[in-house]
């Protein structure tokens, strides 16, 4: 079995390797890597690995940003001294979430999970199933229709209909269908994407969340980059990185 550990504390990773050494001693331990995009590239040029130990906050951002630009099909065990990612954290691929200090009987607990993981994943039925279970919840939560903007003193209410974007710039902003900038009290764009309906809503990359309604169109160009022109609002260059060029695709068109 080979394990990806992604950890920018180099006495945490040596610690946390040799757990899983001794917990899982047949297993090739790949890494560590230390940074969002170190990971990134990495992921992008070798052959995924069985597993990935995952900490959540890295030297250049978090590592869930990995999984947001690099679409990855295999488990992830998350390692965090906070629990606020907790919910994003299971979204992608997570079978378990680990605080800090990591407990050598909870990282047990966690291969147990994987391994018990790997023989349903193996029973076709059990996919399927599991795949009707997803699909009957998206289809049932409810998702914000109006959302709360700061006017000065003032707070006012803007309604799905009239948002073109998120922005992240320090603050998170709402930009609505004129282009008007508004200030929101989020904390990062990984909590509007909770609210939003994830059909007409697409994480493009760390900065934008835009609405379907809203884009214009998109080209690409030499490298594989997608580039999206909004309707009728002025932006910077809104890009799709290369990795998720096809996902927006299918999203775009679906």
């Amino acid at each position: 079995m080979k394990i990806l550990v992604i950890e920018d504390e180099k006495l945490v990773a040596e610690s946390l390797i040799k757990i899983v050494l001794q917990l899982e001693p047949s297993a090739e331990i790949l890494g560590p890597l230390s940074e969002v995009k170190q990971s990134i590239k990495w992921l992008s040029e070798n052959t995924r690995p069985d597993l990935i130990l995952s900490d959540i906050q890295l030297a250049d951002g978090i590592s869930l940003d990995i999984f947001t630009e690099y679409k990855i099909d295999c488990p992830i065990i998350f390692t965090t001294a906070y629990n606020e990612y907790a919910i994003r954290a299971f979204k992608v691929n997570s079978i378990d979430y680990l605080l800090k200090p990591v407990d050598r009987k909870e990282l047990q607990a966690a291969f147990e999970k994987f391994h018990l993981m790997q023989s349903k994943f193996g029973d076709a039925g059990y996919v399927r199933e599991l795949k009707e279970l997803f699909v009957n919840f998206n289809n049932s939560k409810q998702y914000k229709e109006r959302f709360a903007v700061n006017m000065g003193r003032s707070v006012t209410l803007v309604p799905v209909e009239r948002i073109a974007f998120f922005l992240k710039e320090e603050l998170i902003f709402l930009i609505d269908r004129d282009g008007t900038r508004f200030i929101t009290d989020y904390r990062s764009l990984d909590e509007v994407e909770e609210l939003i309906n994830p059909q007409i809503f697409y994480r493009a990359n760390r900065q934008h969340l835009v609405h379907l309604p809203f884009i214009e169109n998109y080209r690409g160009d030499d490298t594989g980059k997608l580039t999206i022109k909004m309707r009728g609002i002025k932006t910077n260059d809104l890009i799709i990185s290369k990795e998720k060029a096809a996902e927006f695709k299918k999203w775009f068109d679906k």
